[in-house]
């Protein structure tokens, strides 16, 4: 038996409903994908689900004693050494799994014994990732798990939520489109409190990625590049995916701003 949330609604007294009745049922070789725009609720959805939130009404029911939970913020303990912090964690989890081998595996480049707030954004995702993945949880539940990540470490986590999900129910908000493509994902768009399900994209169609390096703000670039369904930022670098046939234009936008291309791969080839 799965994870199961039933008429799950959340009120806020400035911001009124966010969560309209959701139902939604997780479990293992299921990942479940919410996408939307921003401020449409997918971080108050995980958090219910987590058992990090309460709901105004409705209920999770089936929810394991262990919830691997990634939020979209870092937690206010950051200001504690990153050793300390995973040993914090596991114990709070009840496990004494090491987190070294996915530090290793995601590339942890950051000192274990800083603070996790003064390391770099990139590292600081692969900690909170560790502390996830690595308490042996029955749900992982995950919001916005590539962001900041290099093209190594979103290639690594590619394949740790695919092995994952195969035993572990998984809930995942994204906007880079790379959770979608994890076996059996089903994507389901949250906007005006209503979740939906997504129609799955022909599998015929294919795509460009291009990196790109770009002077000036990523999301000022973004607006200005056209046929973009899914970016990301690496190291110093903005790589978008775009339909094949809409490569063209986009490398036309992209060089019209100033940018310079780093790289191009053919048929949706991701890092």
């Amino acid at each position: 038996m799965g994870v199961r949330l039933a008429g799950v609604r959340k009120s806020y007294r400035r911001r009124g409903e966010v969560l309209a009745g959701i139902d939604l049922e997780l479990a293992p070789a299921r990942p479940a994908v919410v996408v939307g725009g921003n401020g449409t609720g997918k971080s108050t959805l995980l958090r219910i689900a987590a058992g990090a939130g309460a709901p105004t009404a409705g209920s999770v029911t089936g929810r394991p004693g262990v919830v691997g939970f990634l939020p979209g913020r870092v937690p206010a303990s950051s200001r504690m050494p990153a050793r300390a912090y995973l040993r914090h964690m596991a114990a709070v989890h009840g496990t004494r799994q090491d987190a070294g081998d996915l530090l290793d595996e995601l590339g942890f480049s950051g000192d274990l014994d800083a603070p996790v707030a003064r390391l770099s954004t990139g590292n600081v995702q692969k900690i909170l990732l560790a502390q996830a993945l690595g308490c042996g949880a029955g749900l992982l539940v995950l919001d916005e798990p590539w962001s900041g990540l290099d093209a190594p470490a979103m290639a690594a986590l590619d394949r740790l939520l695919a092995a994952a999900a195969a035993t572990t129910a998984l809930l995942v908000a994204d906007h880079t489109g790379r959770a979608a493509a994890l076996p059996g994902a089903a994507v389901f768009r949250l906007a005006h409190g209503v979740l939906a399900a997504e129609a799955a994209a022909p599998p015929e169609v294919r795509h460009t990625v291009v990196e790109l390096w770009c002077p000036g703000d990523p999301a000022e670039v973004l607006r200005g590049l056209p046929g973009v369904r899914a970016s990301w930022l690496g190291a110093g670098s903005l790589t978008v995916r775009v339909p094949a046939d809409r490569g063209d234009g986009l490398l036309a936008a992209a060089l019209a701003r100033g940018c310079s291309v780093l790289g191009v791969r053919r048929d949706g080839a991701r890092p």
